[in-house]
């Protein structure tokens, strides 16, 4: 058994729109006690599902002298490295400086906070502006601390940064109105007819493992592999830590990425694909499909396709709709586009705070052969737990992989697992640190 304790440290979290203050009561820790709900905050896309817990807010960094145009700067670390998201919103008239105000902005940020190895700089219009999820940015950039000279000399107008995403007026699906509800069962919708046939699959699922009918409910169990997966990517300041994570416990994994955000944060998913991840498909917007006419449903599909195949140069194979919510149509479009539907066994809630010793309980009371986890790669629970999960796996000689990893059986997937050497990890000890000028 871990001692969380000694593994873990305390971790700030994220609430969600609309989210109420909770405090542990007398009858426990467990127990929790509604003060008074807190008003939505811009940049907060995803509401608190039942029985979430609010957690710390993510520290903020404070510039003096202060930049107008910088709305806010967060930062986050995972224990190895530190990240900070910085949020500048212009006025139409400021706009042709976007790439010096970022510049500028950069250099501050980094000066005030030596402990950061990187930020990621997100620039909007400031009369749009809706936070993370709503009206895409006019220019964004991830920038590590021995980057930084490149990227000013390119907000100077000199030379290239690779980068770097500024905002076109290039075709891309028509714009939709973001679902702001995580995935939490698979829901399928259907006549009376559909429902015993996906019944059917899912039985057949169960017994045999891998894609049964352009669904995979789950692989097999005679091979010692679990799929890792994190829908909702890619998130700027937590998408390198999470990578980073990975990294340094030698583990693949698929991310489901929304095509908007691969739109906008393109150096990330081509980091995935580079570091061996595998990039899938999450819609373009993250909208519930069911609602959605087969053309429709269809579009919202190939769009994320057309990006992230622009991106990495890669075909996309598989598809997870958002929500879980799926019908025959649904299935008919990902058909349409060669894409296999990919659902999950283990949902261990990582983005309702439940506490990190919570969270590796269920991990370890749910890891299993052939299983696929889900994770979402901006919760910050699950960057805390993450290092210890790993572990788990190892000493339970379970390999974590991609779904394709899981669908290509023992013969083509990893050969011995059980002689894998995985590094060790050193313990996560992460606290909220002082804000600094």
């Amino acid at each position: 058994m871990f001692s969380l304790l000694s593994l873990l440290g305390g971790w700030p979290g994220q609430g969600g729109a609309s989210a109420a203050r909770l405090l542990p009561t007398t009858a426990g820790a467990g127990n929790f006690a509604v003060l008074k709900a807190l008003p939505t905050q811009p940049g907060q896309v995803q509401p608190v599902a039942p029985n979430t817990l609010a957690a710390p807010s993510i520290p903020q960094l404070k510039l003096s002298p202060p930049i107008p145009e910088l709305r806010k700067v967060e930062y986050l670390g995972n224990g190895y490295i530190e990240v900070a998201g910085a949020v500048l919103t212009l006025e139409a008239s400021d706009q042709p400086r976007a790439r010096a105000l970022a510049g500028y902005a950069a250099r501050r940020v980094l000066a005030a906070r030596e402990q950061l190895d990187e930020v990621d700089v997100s620039v909007y219009d400031k009369d749009s502006y809706g936070g993370f999820g709503g009206p895409l940015p006019i220019l964004t950039a991830s920038v590590p601390r021995d980057r930084l000279e490149a990227f000013e000399s390119w907000a100077q107008g000199r030379g290239s940064y690779e980068r770097v995403w500024i905002n076109a007026t290039s075709a891309h699906p028509p714009s939709r109105k973001p679902d702001r509800v995580r995935e939490l069962t698979v829901n399928f919708l259907g006549s009376l007819a559909d429902r015993a046939a996906d019944t059917v699959h899912h039985t057949t699922a169960q017994v045999l493992g891998g894609v049964q009918a352009g669904l995979l409910y789950h692989g097999s169990a005679r091979q010692p592999l679990t799929a890792l997966t994190f829908d909702d990517a890619p998130h700027p300041m937590y998408e390198p830590l999470l990578l980073d994570l990975l990294r340094r416990g030698e583990t693949k994994a698929t991310f489901f990425v929304i095509g908007r955000n691969a739109r906008a944060y393109p150096y990330f998913v081509r980091d995935m694909a580079e570091q061996g991840h595998e990039v899938a498909n999450h819609t373009y917007h993250h909208v519930r499909l069911p609602g959605l006419s087969l053309a429709d449903a269809t579009l919202e599909m190939s769009g994320a396709n057309a990006v992230l195949v622009g991106i990495t140069g890669k075909p996309v194979r598989y598809f997870r709709p958002p929500g879980g919510d799926y019908t025959p149509e649904t299935l008919r479009a990902a058909e349409s586009l060669g894409l296999t539907t990919v659902f999950w066994t283990d949902d261990p809630g990582d983005f309702q705070n439940p506490g990190d010793s919570v969270l590796l309980e269920r991990y370890s009371r749910n890891l299993r052969r052939g299983g696929i986890v889900l994770l979402h790669d901006n919760a910050p629970e699950m960057l805390q737990v993450l290092p210890a999960f790993l572990r788990l796996a190892s000493a339970r000689r379970i390999e974590l992989a991609t779904v394709a990893a899981l669908v290509a059986g023992p013969e083509e997937g990893p050969k011995h697992p059980e002689a894998r050497t995985t590094p060790a990890l050193v313990p996560v000890r992460v606290q909220i640190p002082a804000q600094s000028e």
